[in-house]
């Protein structure tokens, strides 16, 4: 048996003054719309341009509300209901956690429609450069998990040199040597859904031919991300109130499917099309 590490505490708040404080998860969502924005405004004038700079500037305002309002409304629809309909004024109390990538995926992709419609730009082509820069996000959101000491793993075998005690699980009591070692399924999940999803997304943006095809990157990144989070979703204790699922899946699993359908759906698409 190899002894298991000892989840490092992290303070989830990285600096506070009064009743303001930055959070670790505040500080991942900026960074990632950040450093995408200035991805974005690259990728954008590649041949064959889809979208120009000022234009990929105005459209950071619509992802922010994208990401914010339907990361927030599809943990209270896919998740919770229940508690958020009997309690409706909580669903604005996103400073106690609770973000949906599933939901947050459908604001920014509504987001998108309505910006390419309002704007001329062509829908899949822009798509696919938003795409490319969305596993940022993924990573770092998973890092800032990972901090908070939240979403940790299933218990791990007792060989796995990298296996965890984390405080805040429900089976680990005040006294750490007896609590359950777990797989940290957050940093899994970072290099599955973050480094290698985006590595694979950005090599595959290099080549013009399939930026020339509007839609396929956007196929390639749905069916990327529905499987590094299936395969991440079997390390992952799923949410106490929710449990398994029949056939012992997950939510963030079923809701992965759909995905990687669509994906799969565009891929094809796009390639009957070219």
């Amino acid at each position: 048996m190899i002894p298991a590490l000892l989840f490092p505490q992290f303070d989830p708040v990285i600096v506070q003054v009064g009743p303001f404080a930055i959070r670790w998860y505040a500080l991942a969502y900026i960074a990632s719309l950040l450093v995408g924005w200035r991805l974005v405004r690259r990728l954008a004038r590649l041949p064959p341009a889809v979208a120009t700079a000022l234009q990929v500037d105005d459209f950071l305002t619509w992802a922010v509300l994208g990401v914010v309002l339907g990361g927030r409304l599809g943990y209270v629809l896919f998740y919770q209901p229940s508690v958020y309909l009997a309690h409706p004024l909580q669903i604005l109390a996103v400073w106690q956690g609770g973000m949906s990538f599933h939901g947050g995926m459908l604001g920014v992709a509504t987001a998108i429609i309505v910006f390419c419609r309002r704007n001329g730009i062509p829908l899949l082509g822009f798509a696919d450069r938003i795409a490319v820069v969305t596993p940022i996000g993924l990573g770092l959101g998973r890092v800032a998990n990972f901090i908070n000491g939240e979403l940790w793993g299933r218990p791990a075998p007792d060989w796995l040199p990298w296996a965890m005690k984390f405080p805040r699980a429900p089976d680990c009591p005040s006294f750490p040597d007896i609590c359950v070692a777990r797989h940290p399924s957050q940093i899994y999940e970072a290099l599955l859904e973050g480094l290698l999803l985006f590595l694979v997304m950005f090599l595959l943006s290099r080549r013009e031919r399939l930026r020339s095809r509007f839609g396929m990157l956007t196929g390639f990144f749905l069916c990327g991300y529905a499987i590094a989070r299936i395969t991440g979703e079997l390390f992952r204790e799923p949410d106490a109130f929710l449990g398994f699922l029949p056939f012992g899946t997950t939510m963030g699993q079923v809701l992965s499917v759909p995905m990687f359908l669509v994906g799969l759906w565009l891929i094809l698409r796009t390639r009957r099309i070219a």
